[in-house]
C-alpha cells in the first residue's frame, strides 16, 4: 500500500488522531436542532467536574447532558469497539472483506432483539436477547467448525456465513409474524440502526462494557499479532493459538452483541476502518488496532451527527454508513489495485 507523507506509526499520527476524537465529540454535542457553541459545551462538560455557575440556561444544559451526551458517547463507544474487533477478525483471519458479522453474531443478535420486540416490546429485553442470541450464534459456528475435520480458519468464516444467512432468514420470519401496524414498524426501523433511543438508564452499563472489553482487546495486541502469522508459528512461540483464538472471540462478541442491542444493525465499520487505519500506520496490530478504535470512533460519531441533522427526522445508521462506506471501499481497492497488506 501507499503510505502518507507522514512516517507510519508515528506518534504524531496518535496524537492527531487522539485531537480529531475530542474535535468530533465536542462538535457532536454543539450540532443539532438546538444549536450550542462549542465552548459553551465544553463549560457544560467541565461544570459536571468543577461545580459553579455557569452563563447557561438549563434547557441547555439539559440538552447536552440528558440528550445528545448519552448519544455521543454511544456513538463514542460503538466506533471504538466496532473498529477494534475489525481489524482484528480481518488480521486473525488474514482476509480484507471479514467484518465482526462475520462470526454470525451480527445477524444472531439482531434476531434476539427483533424477537425481544415482537414479544415483549421495546424495553430491557431488546438488550437481553440480543446478547444471548448474539452469544448462541458464536456458539453455532464454533459448534459447526469443531465437527469438521477442514482448514479451521476457513471453516471458522464458513460457518459464520452460513449463521449468518440462517439469523437474516429469522429475521425476515419475525419481521412476517409481526403486526405490521405497530411491531413491524419498529422492529424495521430498529435494524437499520440508530442512536436515538439512547439514555443514561440504557448505556450506563453498555458503555463501560464496550471500553474495558475493547481496552483488553487493545492489550493483547502483540498476542493478535502472533495469530496473524499463522498456528505453527504461534505454537512455536509457547501460546496455544486455539484458546486465545477463543478468548478472542468470546469478548469481540460481547462487544459486537453491546452495540447491536443499542444501536441496531451497523454496518461497514467494522470492515471499512480498519483498511483506511493499515494506510496510515501499517499493518502491524501494535498500532493498527489503537488505530482503528480511534478512527472507529471519529466515523460512528461522524455519521450520527450527520444522520441527525440534515434531516428532520434520524436518519438510519445503517443507510449512512452503507453510503459513505461503498464509495470508500471502491476507491481503496482501486488504490491499492486489490493488493491488501495484512
Amino acid at each position: 500500500m501507499k503510505v502518507l507523507s507522514v512516517k507510519q506509526g508515528s506518534p504524531l499520527i496518535f496524537i492527531i488522531l487522539t485531537v480529531l476524537v475530542m474535535v468530533a465529540f465536542i462538535l457532536a454535542l454543539a450540532v443539532g436542532r438546538y444549536p450550542v457553541p462549542p465552548g459553551r459545551v465544553f463549560k457544560i462538560l467541565s461544570s459536571t467536574v468543577i461545580p459553579g455557575r455557569g452563563d447557561w440556561s438549563p434547557i441547555t444544559e439539559s440538552v447536552i447532558l440528558k440528550i445528545r451526551l448519552p448519544r455521543v458517547g454511544m456513538a463514542l463507544a460503538g466506533g471504538i469497539g466496532l473498529g477494534v474487533c475489525g481489524a482484528i477478525f480481518q488480521g486473525i483471519f488474514r482476509n480484507p472483506l471479514v467484518s465482526p458479522g462475520v462470526v454470525g453474531v451480527t445477524s444472531g443478535a439482531g434476531f434476539g432483539a427483533a424477537l425481544a420486540i415482537l414479544i415483549f416490546g421495546m424495553g430491557i429485553m431488546t438488550q437481553l436477547f440480543a446478547f444471548l442470541f448474539g452469544g448462541g450464534a458464536l456458539l453455532l459456528t464454533w459448534t459447526i467448525t469443531k465437527r469438521t475435520r477442514g482448514s479451521s480458519l476457513l471453516v471458522f468464516v464458513l460457518s459464520g456465513v452460513i449463521i449468518n444467512m440462517f439469523f437474516q432468514a429469522m429475521i425476515s420470519l419475525v419481521k412476517f409474524m409481526a403486526d405490521s401496524e405497530e411491531k413491524l414498524p419498529s422492529i424495521v426501523y430498529w435494524l437499520m440502526g440508530s442512536l436515538s433511543s439512547c439514555s443514561w438508564r440504557k448505556i450506563s452499563f453498555i458503555i463501560p462494557l464496550i471500553l474495558i472489553i475493547s481496552m483488553i482487546l487493545v492489550l493483547m495486541r502483540r498476542r493478535i499479532n502472533l495469530l496473524s502469522l499463522g498456528n505453527e508459528t504461534v505454537l512455536s512461540l509457547g501460546v496455544n493459538p486455539a484458546v486465545l483464538m477463543n478468548i478472542i472471540l468470546v469478548l469481540t462478541t460481547v462487544i459486537v452483541s453491546a452495540i447491536v442491542s443499542i444501536a441496531g444493525i451497523v454496518g461497514w465499520i467494522g470492515l471499512i476502518i480498519p483498511h483506511i487505519a493499515r494506510m496510515i500506520v501499517g499493518p502491524d496490530h501494535e498500532r493498527l488496532i489503537p488505530a482503528s478504535a480511534l478512527l472507529g470512533a471519529i466515523f460512528f460519531m461522524t455519521v450520527d451527527t450527520v444522520g441527525r441533522t440534515i434531516s428532520p427526522q434520524d436518519i438510519p445508521l445503517g443507510i449512512l454508513t452503507a453510503l459513505l462506506g461503498a464509495p470508500l471501499f471502491i476507491g481503496l481497492l482501486i488504490r491499492t489495485r486489490g493488493e491488501w497488506n495484512l
